[in-house]
């Protein structure tokens, strides 16, 4: 049956479009981007009711002047991980939007690694009372890969409850590549369930017949590329690449040379991970589109990425672009060189003004997703690393990158070979302790170019699975920060010398806070602080988030999980002693 009350709006909108009455909003005297045809249309906009009527000369019953500023669709994040804002959506929405970010593709695996389809409701639920559009992806890898041990475990059938939720566009992405280029069964049943739907990539390295595996199946888009050889063959087989500037993996530099006439319709913008500090400090997807302008990408093609593309990769078909029937999602700015995001209109309605939100967010009920750190304390004991020679696997973090380098180095070793850190070399030792069931597993290797000393730095985010992750010079003060997580339920801790020097509780999930993204930053930024000034952490390192990645044994070439080390290029479990 015809949708009566749906047929008489659609009437009222053609007689608006047609000029026959006023409309609720002109915004008059804009330069209007149009990312169909990249040209700058001087004219008015006509809204009504949160939809674009038209441009040209309209009657409006409030009229605003923009006094020839520039006027483009809001900005979508075409990939990221809520959670790794540190605070909750509606918090997080309170400081995006202002930046020009109106809708995000949101992939909630982090809390579905602890909490499962619980943590996924909460996270489409706190985007509910928010006005920024919060679109979801179907978590497709949880836990990430079959070789540790997360909160949850997400199969075909228990996605199938989130198939037809109206938030959901599609399956998240599929990280563990090689068993969907091995045929697992339980990964190609995700992979038909979301049949004709949008597939998210992580193919890290991937190449030639291993990729074509990897695509054949339906996977569309990937945000995993680091080089513009990596860039071109996945954009030759019809890919959709998002390229990432987050706050530990920065690809815009080097990728943003390969979008050109040719590649420009299959290239999007996402943050992935970002952290508080840095959406403050620098901006969100607004500052994926300033740096390609500053690195020399033609303007309107920065914002073409950052809006109709990942609209017309995800089928959103309301958003993206200013024309008749379209969503007045909409961002002002006075010049392409500083984009600077001066207003932001949400449906029609003036949503920010100069970066501050001009909307209320309620506060997020966390009853249900907090507690979740269920280990008993540890000793120091517990961190013993014996080893079979002073020859080991090592762990080598490469800066401004996820993927690490597999090192095999001379060490030091006590007197009953165990290793101990020596202050002059650095090679320190770093943990993963299950938290989810209490099975007491604990995994343990070494790390090179962490550079800490006289402490240790543990936290509840160690992505995908989110064990408790521990990096430190010696065993007391990597078990006492442990410990503090355990009493806070969550978060991130610095010890030194038997002190727990200082702490940020992440209550929900061990993931996040209910504060402002504002006083996260600033506890964030005080642990930062205390890691350069107490570890010895060079500035340069971005230590949180560096360490939480170090445990995701998808991206190469070393990780380290609960279950021990992890060689993700030979895909398979090593011991750290060398055998000579």
């Amino acid at each position: 049956m015809a949708d009566f009350d749906k047929i008489q709006r659609m009437k009222k909108r053609t007689e608006l479009a047609s000029g026959k009455m006023p409309v609720s909003l002109v915004l008059k005297n804009g330069r209007i981007i149009n990312v169909f045809n990249g040209k700058i249309i001087h004219g008015d906009l006509a809204i009504d009711h949160g939809k674009i009527i038209g441009i040209g000369n309209y009657e409006g019953e409030q009229v605003i002047d923009l006094e020839g500023k520039y006027v483009a669709p809001g900005l979508i994040d075409a990939h990221m991980h809520m959670e790794s804002t540190l605070v909750t959506p509606d918090q997080m929405a309170k400081i995006i939007v202002p930046r020009g970010t109106t809708t995000v593709i949101a992939d909630p695996h982090e809390i579905a690694n602890v909490l499962g389809i619980k943590g996924v409701e909460f996270m489409m639920e706190a985007t509910e009372g928010t006005v920024l559009n919060g679109f979801f992806m179907m978590p497709s890898c949880v836990p990430a890969t079959p070789l540790e041990h997360s909160g949850a475990i997400l199969d075909r059938e228990a996605l199938s409850v989130l198939e037809n939720h109206p938030k959901i566009l599609g399956l998240g992405e599929v990280m563990d590549f090689v068993s969907v280029i091995a045929g697992d069964t339980a990964v190609i049943e995700k992979l038909e369930m979301a049949d004709r739907m949008i597939i998210d990539g992580h193919g890290p390295g991937l190449t030639g017949k291993s990729l074509n595996a990897y695509m054949i199946n339906g996977i569309r888009t990937d945000h995993e590329c680091t080089t513009l050889d990596e860039m071109e063959e996945r954009i030759g087989l019809g890919m959709y690449v998002a390229i990432r500037e987050g706050t530990a993996a920065k690809n815009l530099d080097a990728l943003i040379k390969g979008v050109n006439a040719h590649t420009k319709q299959q290239c999007m913008f996402c943050t992935d991970d970002k952290h508080p500090e840095d959406i403050l400090k620098h901006g969100h997807i607004d500052f994926n589109v300033r740096r390609a302008i500053q690195l020399g990408l033609d303007p309107i093609t920065a914002i073409q990425m950052a809006t109709i593309n990942p609209a017309r990769c995800y089928n959103l078909r309301d958003i993206g672009a200013i024309a008749p029937g379209y969503d007045a999602d909409l961002v002002v700015f006075d010049n392409f060189e500083s984009f600077e995001i001066l207003e932001v209109y949400k449906k029609g309605y003036q949503v920010a003004r100069n970066k501050e939100a001009l909307f209320d967010v309620q506060p997020t009920d966390i009853s249900g997703v907090v507690n979740t750190v269920k280990i008993s304390p540890i000793t120091p004991d517990q961190l013993a690393l014996p080893l079979d020679s002073d020859v080991a696997h090592v762990i080598r973090i490469t800066p401004d990158s996820l993927i690490t380098e597999h090192a095999i180095r001379r060490v030091y070793l006590d007197g009953n070979n165990h290793f101990i850190a020596n202050r002059h070399i650095d090679i320190k030792k770093i943990a993963v302790i299950e938290r989810h069931g209490n099975t007491s597993n604990i995994g343990i290797g070494l790390v090179e170019n962490f550079h800490i000393k006289n402490g240790a730095i543990a936290t509840t985010i160690a992505h995908d699975s989110h064990n408790i992750i521990v990096i430190g010079d010696n065993d007391d003060d990597m078990a006492l920060a442990v410990n503090e997580l355990v009493a806070l339920q969550g978060g991130i801790a610095i010890t030194s010398n038997g002190k727990v020097l200082d702490s940020l509780p992440l209550p929900i999930a061990g993931l996040m806070s209910n504060l402002s993204m504002e006083s996260v930053s600033e506890k964030l930024r005080q642990l930062r602080s205390l890691a350069i000034e107490s570890l010895g952490i060079p500035p340069y390192l971005e230590p949180f988030m560096t360490l939480s990645f170090l445990a995701l044994p998808v991206i190469p070439e070393i990780k380290i999980t609960d279950s021990g080390y992890y060689d993700v290029t030979k895909s398979r479990f090593i011991e750290v002693s060398e055998k000579l």
